[in-house]
C-alpha cells in the first residue's frame, strides 16, 4: 500500500520514529516547563541530568545487577535528589536576579557533569538491554511494531497527562502555582513555600532522568546524548509556549510527528525543520503558541 507515492511500511516506521522521538521531546520539555513556569530559572542542564539519570540505570545494571524496572524508579530519584541539592545550595541565591544567572549556572553544570562522564566512560557509548518482558514486537499489518518503542510512548504519555493533572487540577498543583505568585500570600496560609519550590525543582529533574532510562535501550548511553537532544528540546518549549505544560507537550509529540514525516518527504529538511517552525511561531506569536505575553 503506498500513500502520496511513499510505501506504507516506510510512513508507518517514520511516523513510529517520530512519535518516539516527539514523546522524549514531551517528557524533557515538560521538565523544562514546569521549572520555568513555577520558578523561572532556565535549566540548561536538563539535558545532562537526562544523560545522568540513562547512567544510573547503566551503572546500577552492570554494578549492582539493578534490572531495568527497579532502575525506572530509582534513578529518578537519585538525580531528583542531586537536583534537590543544587537548588537548596546553588539556585536558590539567584531567584530575585536576571533569569541570564541561572542560565549561566546551569550551563556551568552541564558542562561540569558532560566532562566527568567523559572523562570515566569515553564517548563511544554504551549499550544497555531491553528488558526481557518488553522484547520482540507485533505485526500490525503495514509494519513491526517493536514492544519496547511502543512502551516508551505510552509511559512517556502517562507520566506527562498525570503531571499536568497533578499540577493544574489539585489543590497541590495550586499551592505550587500560587507559591510562585505570591509567596507572602501561601506562605502566610502556614504553606512551606521554600520546600514546595525545592520539591518542584526535584521532580523537574527527575523527569529528565526517567527520560533518560527509557531511552538507555534505545540509544546509546552516552555522555554526549544529553547535549544532542537538549537544543531541540529548548525549541520546543519556545514554540510551546516557556512555561506552558500542556504546550510542551503537545508540541513535543506534534513536532516529533513533523519531524517523522520530513524524513519522508523532505529529508534534507529532516535536522532544520523544527527550528524552521521555531522561528515562524516567534514572528508571528512571540509568545508560543500555548504561551502568555
Amino acid at each position: 500500500m503506498e500513500i502520496f507515492g511513499v510505501p506504507g511500511a516506510l510512513l508507518g516506521s517514520q511516523l513510529l520514529v517520530g512519535l518516539i522521538n516527539g514523546s522524549f521531546y514531551a517528557i524533557l520539555s515538560l521538565g523544562l516547563a514546569i521549572i520555568f513556569g513555577l520558578l523561572n530559572i532556565i535549566n540548561f542542564s536538563h539535558g545532562a541530568q537526562y544523560m545522568m539519570g540513562a547512567f544510573v540505570a547503566w551503572i546500577a545494571l552492570n554494578k549492582l545487577g539493578v534490572n531495568y524496572w527497579v532502575a525506572l524508579l530509582f534513578a529518578p530519584i537519585v538525580i531528583g535528589a542531586l537536583g534537590v541539592v543544587i537548588e537548596r545550595t546553588m539556585l536558590r541565591k539567584l531567584y530575585k536576579l536576571d533569569h541570564l544567572y541561572g542560565l549561566l549556572l546551569t550551563f556551568g553544570l552541564a558542562l561540569i557533569f558532560e566532562g566527568v562522564f567523559r572523562d570515566q566512560y569515553g564517548i563511544s557509548g554504551q549499550s544497555y538491554p531491553v528488558p526481557e518482558l518488553l522484547q520482540g514486537g507485533v505485526n500490525i499489518g503495514f509494519m513491526f511494531l517493536p514492544i519496547y518503542r511502543a512502551w516508551v510512548v505510552v509511559a512517556a504519555l502517562t507520566v506527562c497527562f498525570a503531571t499536568w493533572f497533578i499540577i493544574e487540577k489539585t489543590k497541590l498543583g495550586a499551592y505550587l502555582r500560587a507559591g510562585t505568585e505570591n509567596p507572602q500570600m501561601v506562605q502566610a496560609l502556614g504553606i512551606n513555600v521554600p520546600l514546595l519550590i525545592t520539591f518542584t525543582y526535584g521532580f523537574g529533574v527527575a523527569l529528565a532522568a526517567f527520560a533518560g532510562v527509557l531511552a538507555a535501550p534505545i540509544y546509546q548511553v552516552s555522555p554526549l546524548m544529553g547535549s544532542n537532544l537538549i537544543i531541540v528540546v529548548f525549541a520546543v518549549v519556545v514554540i510551546g509556549g516557556m512555561g506552558s505544560i500542556m504546550g510542551s507537550i503537545l508540541t513535543g509529540l506534534g513536532l516529533g510527528l513533523i519531524e517523522g514525516l520530513t524524513r519522508v518527504f523532505y529529508p534534507e529538511a529532516s535536522a532544520v525543520v523544527v527550528f524552521v517552525i521555531m522561528v515562524i511561531v516567534l514572528l508571528v506569536r512571540p509568545a508560543g503558541l500555548f504561551g502568555k505575553a
